[in-house]
């Protein structure tokens, strides 16, 4: 980038929490309690995202049986007190099905407009909090608006009026906490060094996923002592996370000081903030427009990588007829997989490149979104199977993409090029929730859902495809 072009609006400091180098780092150790303190704000949020947003009280409280009208639920009733199986094609036509088809398609267009906000707000929001020092204020808001939220949820009843307050609220926790992330992910260069930055980013990332494992966990007992078809279990558990949520980030509050302004981010207002960002994207098609490429083709399929966890527990749910007890073994198992096979992906990426690494991953998230739709009559197994193979591509697709964005960028724009991937994740974070509710709408049943987020991921493998590299850079 030429030397007059301001820095990125999305510049906050984002390049730390992608394990890359800061260049004039502060190499004086950072005391070990302030780094924990830090990485225990991932094990504080992470109830919220697993519990909450992911696995247990969306995928089976809101989009569940219990939000349809009474005689709608009843009409699902089978003469041995089961209900229908809604991934049998020839039960998509009833009453009862369409009506968990509708929950589920609801639902997506909340996530659509959180996704719409998050394009709007993130970016700027994160730039305004580096030019003026306040990251630690805005992720404190943050938590204790995310926390109030889900306090809030136990008053949402298992009635079909209440729906709507219920999947809004998430939904706008679901944007505070990005916004939270923004902040908080650019605060990694304040409790790091240039020469441990990566292992006390995969310290905040581990937390995090051991604290997904954990929250999982505690729901079992609250569920089954108080019953699963009970709303107050549901109710419960959101206190339960909300609690947690306050509790353990007050470390990071008490133990980590507030960022410094940082001088190379300008201080603009709001709607300038777009102007800068957009001359910022101008410019790097302008001087490296591989790089451009590749950060679209990333967003997209990236978004798509998302959609898989945020609609994959309803899925199982609501179209596959998982039990509890199932969707919870079955969030243990995905996190599980999804963390080994990220851990082994380095490997990988060393030997063939992250290129390719990235194709392999897309394709298979492709044909497995298909094998899905296409053996859905089978039963509970395709989804165990497929499902899996889903969460095992993931990781190690999001690892390579920052592993290729790595190889490509040149030294001096590092700092600049990170905080632009970090904007443009986000730019496409409504994509997957928009084919999910459409799919839903036009074809009547959740199972086809999962053709909309295959869809996503195909085009983002397509726009990959066609990104020419250059050829002395090693992708």
């Amino acid at each position: 980038m030429t030397a007059d072009v301001p820095p990125p609006t999305a510049d906050t400091r984002s390049l730390a929490a992608f394990g890359a180098t800061v260049d004039g780092g502060d190499e004086t150790p950072i005391p070990r309690k302030r780094v924990l303190s830090w990485a225990m704000w991932d094990w504080a949020m992470q109830p919220f995202n697993t519990v909450i947003l992911t696995f247990v009280w969306i995928a089976l409280y809101l989009t569940s049986r219990m939000f349809l009208e009474p005689e709608v639920r009843e009409s699902g009733l089978l003469a041995d007190g089961s209900y229908l199986s809604c991934n049998d094609t020839a039960n998509l036509g009833t009453a009862y099905c369409q009506g968990l088809t509708d929950l589920s398609e609801w639902w997506g267009w909340a996530n659509f407009a959180a996704g719409i906000l998050i394009l709007l707000l993130a970016p700027v929001l994160g730039q305004q909090a580096d030019a003026r020092g306040s990251k630690k204020k805005w992720v404190m808001g943050a938590t204790i608006a995310i926390a109030l939220v889900q306090f809030s949820l136990f008053f949402v009843e298992a009635d079909p009026k209440f729906f709507w307050f219920g999947a809004l609220a998430v939904a706008i926790a679901a944007v505070i906490g990005e916004i939270g992330n923004v902040s908080y992910y650019a605060m990694l260069s304040e409790v790091s060094t240039p020469k441990n930055v990566g292992r006390i980013s995969g310290l905040g990332w581990g937390l995090g996923y051991v604290g997904g494992v954990v929250a999982l966990i505690l729901c079992i007992p609250v569920l089954f002592l108080i019953g699963q078809d009970e709303p107050l279990a549901f109710k419960l558990v959101a206190v339960i996370c909300a609690v947690w949520t306050l509790v353990f980030s007050i470390p990071m509050f008490r133990n980590v000081p507030e960022s410094p302004a940082y001088g190379t981010s300008p201080k603009v207002g709001f709607f300038r903030a777009y102007v800068v960002l957009g001359h910022n994207i101008a410019n790097l098609f302008r001087t490296n427009r591989p790089t451009f490429w590749f950060m679209l083709a990333a967003a997209v399929y990236r978004d798509g990588l998302a959609g898989v966890f945020a609609f994959g527990a309803v899925l199982a749910a609501q179209g596959f007829g998982f039990s509890f007890l199932e969707v919870i073994v079955f969030g243990l198992a995905a996190n599980l997989v999804a963390g080994v096979s990220t851990l082994l992906a380095g490997r990988v990426d060393d030997a063939i490149g992250p290129r390719r690494l990235i194709m392999i991953t897309l394709i298979g998230l492709v044909a497995m979104a298909f094998v899905v739709f296409a053996l859905r009559d089978l039963g509970t197994i395709v989804f165990w199977v497929c499902g899996l193979l889903l969460c095992a591509f993931v990781g190690p697709a999001q690892a390579a993409s920052r592993s290729l964005l790595t190889r490509l960028t040149p030294p001096d724009q590092q700092g600049e090029i990170f905080g632009l991937y970090a904007t443009t994740g986000r730019v496409a974070s409504f994509l997957s929730p928009l084919a999910w509710s459409l799919f839903l709408l036009w074809f009547g049943g959740i199972i086809y859902g999962v053709l909309g987020i295959g869809l996503i991921l195909l085009i983002g493998l397509v726009l990959l495809m066609f990104v020419r590299f250059p050829k002395d850079v090693r992708v």
